[in-house]
């Protein structure tokens, strides 16, 4: 990552450290050191794969922030949904892999189809299941590897991106999306990445709110974003929680939600935990309401030609090798919807390419 686009301008220090040293012990050893030297009063997990090390750092050195207990709520898919349920908030029937009775009691009185995940990694090893035969023979060959992944019944449906900035407990931005492709269900636009802002004042608004309120709640995060997953069964029309994260949205939904609300999710993270260190209030900027699209694929070109796309909605395109993308704004949500579904035929027949990793 050393050579990665840093913005060095506003680094002050950077500590590089091999690959080969990236465990715990040699993490906590150089940080002992870096300390010795400069007082550290915030530790940030910029994503999933550092909250673990960020949280065992805080407990180690006492330095205020989320723990160890908590981290886990917002890394382990079991832990986040036992907590869930416990807490009384909808999630699908799921089961945890460490008992053969109780697997067969889950498959007994759920029925199929199941979702396969992992607890911890990224969600590349999600499988759909069918069948208890299919199953099992999915377990045995995970074999003691097993206790790592759940199971968890498929709820076909609606999956809204909710994203949040909590400050000392309390919630001071939530913000709406909703994921126009249900990759696991879709074979054809299901391969493009579309999302486009929850209507103001719907229904579906309202009740993401009083979900997303009961999560932040029951999860006992203080200053942080948090990006969540909800899902709307199209069986009941009830929202589900599928899995929330501690960090902000992936796949330039930063991006969106700046174009719609004003507010960029990581200037506003870094603020809060500035006046946190600070013992000082936060105020949140102004908010607009816009409505905002975004659509991402991979592409055939290693730069792809955009100069075609000139609606004036476009305000930002990605600029990734073997990617084509656009953030849209608009005051009113179905012309942002009109160009989404434009722009998915055009890409999808001159661009795509599924095959690129």
């Amino acid at each position: 990552m050393a050579d990665k686009p840093w913005p060095h301008d506003a680094i002050e220090e950077v500590f590089y450290m091999e690959e080969a040293e990236w465990d715990m012990s040699s993490i906590v050893s150089n940080f002992a050191h870096l300390i010795r030297h400069q007082r550290i009063d915030r530790i940030v997990a910029l994503d999933d794969i550092d909250l673990e090390k960020a949280a065992i750092l805080r407990e180690h050195f006492r330095i205020p922030g989320i723990g160890q207990t908590t981290a886990r709520y917002f890394r382990d898919r079991l832990a986040m949904r036992m907590k869930a349920a416990e807490a009384g908030i909808n999630v699908p029937p799921f089961c945890a892999l460490f008992t053969d009775k109780v697997v067969h009691h889950y498959t007994q009185t759920v029925s199929p189809p199941w979702i396969l995940k992992p607890r911890t990694e990224s969600s590349a090893g999600t499988k759909k299941i069918h069948s208890i035969d299919e199953l099992w023979t999915i377990l045995n060959g995970l074999g003691d590897m097993r206790h790592n992944y759940l199971l968890e019944q498929f709820k076909p449906g609606d999956t809204y991106y909710v994203d949040t900035l909590a400050a000392g407990g309390k919630i001071v931005f939530d913000w709406y999306n909703r994921n126009l492709n249900n990759p696991v269900e879709d074979t054809y636009k299901g391969t493009l990445f579309r999302s486009v802002t929850v209507p103001f004042q719907s229904k579906a608004e309202k009740s993401l709110k009083r979900l997303n309120n009961q999560i932040i709640k029951a999860f006992g995060i203080r200053n942080s974003a948090i990006h969540s997953e909800i899902v709307q069964a199209k069986e009941d029309e009830q929202f589900y929680f599928l899995e929330t994260s501690a960090r902000v949205g992936g796949a330039h939904i930063v991006e969106m939600i700046e174009a719609a609300s004003g507010i960029n999710l990581w200037q506003e993270w870094a603020n809060i935990e500035i006046v946190s260190a600070r013992n000082l209030d936060y105020t949140l900027p102004e908010v607009k309401n816009m409505y905002s699209g975004l659509l991402l694929s991979l592409s055939h070109y290693e730069h792809s030609d955009t100069t075609a796309f000139t609606d004036s909605e476009i305000i930002w395109k990605i600029n990734d090798p073997h990617h084509i993308g656009f953030v849209l704004q608009s005051p009113v949500r179905d012309r942002v919807l009109e160009l989404l579904e434009l722009y998915t035929d055009r890409i999808f027949k001159d661009y795509h390419d599924n095959a690129i990793v």
